[in-house]
């Protein structure tokens, strides 16, 4: 649980670092998709910033990307919108918005070729 001292809610996801193969393209990305705010902590790293103002996680360059792994689920309340916003921004749908129990979502490759997910509400 969080409070007010700590904001860190324990045993739950605090910071999701998303690996890219170039840095400056991915950076862009996310800031055209999604509208987060870039912090530069030096060379190869960005820290992101949601629209609550928290810093959520950041942006690493690697040398490569590999498919797999967990998979990073974003919310959206106007998932048409987001799916709109992610392909004006350069992503790859790489399955269309489908319904899953409580709710709808999306996936889709960013510049790198990270596959990450939105979904909304019915």
């Amino acid at each position: 649980m969080a409070d007010s001292e700590n904001p860190h809610t324990h045993h739950a996801p605090d910071y999701v670092e998303i690996p890219a193969t170039d840095l400056e393209a991915s950076a862009q990305f996310y800031r055209d998709a999604f509208g987060w705010r870039l912090t530069a902590y030096g060379p190869g790293y960005y820290g992101y910033t949601c629209a609550d103002g928290k810093e959520h996680g950041g942006i690493s360059q690697v040398g490569e990307v590999k498919p797999g792994g967990a998979l990073v689920v974003l919310f959206s309340r106007d998932l048409e919108a987001s799916l709109q916003d992610v392909v004006n921004a350069g992503g790859t749908i790489s399955h269309p918005i489908f319904d899953f129990p409580g709710g709808r979502r999306f996936h889709f490759m960013d510049p790198s070729g990270l596959e990450l997910a939105v979904w909304g509400l019915p």
